[in-house]
């Protein structure tokens, strides 16, 4: 059984405020000293770190297409442990769905299967009294649905305001705060820096969590909005647990002291990493010295590195400081000459190629990199083409790609995946897999006890060179 309390956020559709409100919640209620945590619907790392910094403990992400609905309670209890608040962002609107699925992947299903209250936050701009109607149609589209109120953003005047809120008096549903057109200032780092601005700690990146901690402070009601979340009825799972998670995979924890646990690098910086937070909590479950490293600034591997991970979030807009770390890469190129494991997803992937977009990059893989027009983004079912670290052959998987540019060739003699409609995708050399595809290693943890028996091992090549 856990207790906390807890409020889903969520909106008509994307660009209503939703992100920054999130934000700038978490930060507010940080201020005074309560302990949070924050939550993101979906894939998207970027908003999760944001949620994180905000809350001063890691941000993760809760999507039910990738790590299973079964394991969206658990995760949510773990990451929410200890909390006097636990903050849930959606995705999109309430009841939408990427994958086309509502009933089990939209924000409104992860409310309902967590017993949430729900805020939707309203763009209210070009609106007037028709907000009770919206609200209203919202409230009754699912009988499931606890929409315990509303928070307003983009409102022109003080007599906008009243009009509203009148009308949403008349409706019975609660305002817990309106901001002004200028209130929620935008002023968190552009999207193409991705992650890094968290990871690296940049003074922009905690200016503009101030910023909208103190906006959402001076126009939020945050003592009804606390009580509203602190009403949520106690959710009947236990939470997640890397250790039991870890003990279930295919191979075998081993019995190592934390002296001889291998150590295995992890992309990122003092901030995290480029990965799901329980990527690295599976590690140590499984027995490894989780150590950082940082690819665009760090010369060389952690001393006795024996694997490396690169998670999906690094971006690719980076592309030239991770051509530049030219240490780095030589170091990297080496690792994996030696047949030590190198997991690689989204740009990690390009970082390993020979080259991209004319750069230089580690050189692990034969094939070269380009960036295109467009992005191309959504899930896939994959099947494993060859053993690796990550699967076995035949093993199946549900991951996400989001990516501007693709290699050449697209895999190499042994690819990673397959699916159906698609060419098969991705490395695997030696100890090296490298993929478009992100993965989240909750729903697989079997990769990370995989990883770790295998960078316990010795060296299983020398002397050979690698791949021009």
């Amino acid at each position: 059984m856990t207790a906390v309390p807890r409020l889903v956020f969520s909106a008509p559709s994307s660009g209503h405020g939703t992100n920054a409100l999130s934000v700038g919640l978490l930060a507010a209620l940080a201020d005074r000293g309560l302990d949070v945590a924050g939550f993101k619907v979906g894939p998207d790392h970027v908003d999760a770190a944001y949620l994180g910094l905000a809350a001063g403990r890691p941000g993760r992400t809760l999507d039910p297409r990738l790590i299973g609905g079964d394991r969206l309670g658990p995760l949510f209890a773990y990451g929410a442990q200890g909390a006097a608040l636990a903050l849930v962002q959606g995705t999109m609107g309430l009841y939408d769905s990427v994958a086309g699925r509502p009933e089990a992947e939209s924000t409104a299903a992860v409310a309902t299967a967590l017993r949430s209250p729900v805020v939707l936050v309203i763009d209210v701009a070009a609106m007037g009294q028709s907000v009770a109607a919206l609200v209203h149609g919202f409230r009754s589209y699912d009988e499931q649905l606890w929409l315990g109120g509303v928070i307003l953003t983009q409102v022109a005047s003080g007599r906008h305001e009243a009009m509203l809120r009148e009308a949403l008096d008349d409706v019975g549903m609660p305002v817990y705060g309106a901001l002004r057109r200028h209130e929620l200032p935008p002023v968190l780092p552009a999207r193409r820096h991705g992650v890094v601005p968290v990871l690296g700690r940049d003074a922009e990146a905690l200016r503009a969590v101030r910023r909208l901690g103190e906006a959402v402070a001076g126009t939020v009601d945050l003592e009804r909005l606390l009580g509203l979340a602190r009403s949520a009825p106690t959710l009947s799972v236990p939470p997640w647990s890397p250790a039991s998670a870890a003990a279930v995979g295919d191979v075998p924890v081993g019995d190592v002291s934390v002296g001889d646990a291998p150590v295995v690098a992890l992309a990122g910086g003092p901030g995290g990493s480029y990965s799901h937070p329980e990527t690295a909590e599976l590690l140590r479950a499984a027995g490894a010295q989780v150590v950082t490293v940082d690819p665009l600034r760090d010369e060389a591997l952690p001393p006795g590195t024996r694997a490396l991970v690169v998670g999906g979030a690094l971006p690719e807009s980076y592309a030239r400081d991770l051509s530049a770390n030219r240490r780095l890469c030589i170091a990297v190129a080496e690792l994996a000459r030696t047949g030590r494991p190198v997991i690689a997803e989204g740009t990690g992937l390009l970082w390993l190629a020979r080259e991209l977009d004319g750069l230089p990059m580690c050189g692990v893989l034969d094939a070269i990199g380009a960036s295109r027009d467009g992005l191309v983004v959504g899930y896939r079912e994959a099947t494993a083409l060859s053993d690796s670290a990550v699967a076995r052959t035949g093993a199946t998987v549900v991951g996400y790609k989001q990516h501007g540019a693709v290699l050449t060739p697209r895999s190499g003699q042994r690819a990673a995946w397959g699916w159906e409609g698609g060419t098969p995708e991705g490395f695997v050399w030696r100890g090296v897999h490298a993929s478009q595809l992100g993965l989240h290693w909750a729903a697989y943890p079997e990769i990370a006890t995989r990883l770790v028996t295998a960078a316990a091992l010795p060296s299983p090549v020398e002397g050979v060179a690698a791949p021009a």
